[in-house]
């Protein structure tokens, strides 16, 4: 996770993140977690095993507060999507890195109870979830979608039990194998994969 320049404000575009980074060790990166005005997490967020912000468990209006919302986390190679409920009482140490956002989108294997199949709502969408093997698997949509079509995608296509949508109407993508660098509305927390230093591919 990657929220801004160590002690300085949040960058708030994929641009600016591109621009303090090496392209060649980037595999990719994309918002990831709910944010305030400035940018700045709502929900639990840890970068570098330090914890920026802390869970965040109140009731609100949004997608953030469609509970049940949920934490992408992880240390090392084990990669975990979680409900917040489930990431409060069974997590017990601060992962290396995590992000809350909402709501979950699979949840045991179960669509969320108050996703349509084919909701009104349409945005280009990002996701985040992880198989049984614990892979996670990003998601971003190439055109607005619902709720449900991208829930479904993890359920039915990706065959994973837990995922958790990421954002929308704001989501983006620097890809920068392809040369994808996504403009557009300010962004909060980063999601990045670094590319390991024999990945040639």
């Amino acid at each position: 996770m990657d929220l801004g320049p160590s002690g300085e404000s949040p960058y708030r575009s994929l641009t600016a993140y591109s621009g303090d980074h090496e392209a060649n060790a980037i595999a990719f990166a994309m918002n990831a977690g709910m944010f305030d005005d400035e940018g700045k997490p709502i929900g639990y967020f840890v970068e570098d095993g330090e914890r920026l912000q802390s869970l965040n468990t109140a009731d609100g209006e949004g997608n953030f507060h469609t509970k049940p919302n949920g934490v992408f986390f992880g240390s090392g190679d084990t990669w975990e999507v979680r409900s917040t409920e489930d990431f409060l009482a069974n997590v017990r140490e601060r992962p290396e890195f995590g992000t809350q956002s909402g709501p979950m989108l699979v949840i045991d294997g179960e669509l969320h109870p108050q996703i349509s199949r084919d909701g009104e709502s349409r945005f280009v969408r990002n996701a985040v979830g992880v198989d049984e093997k614990g892979r996670a698997h990003f998601v971003i949509s190439n055109a607005a979608i619902s709720f449900g079509k991208l829930a479904r995608f993890y359920r039915d296509e990706l065959s994973v039990r837990n995922a958790l949508y990421l954002d929308g109407n704001v989501s983006a993508l620097w890809n920068p194998a392809t040369d994808r660098l996504d403009t557009g509305a300010p962004i909060g927390p980063i999601v990045v994969v670094e590319r390991k230093e024999n990945d040639d591919d």
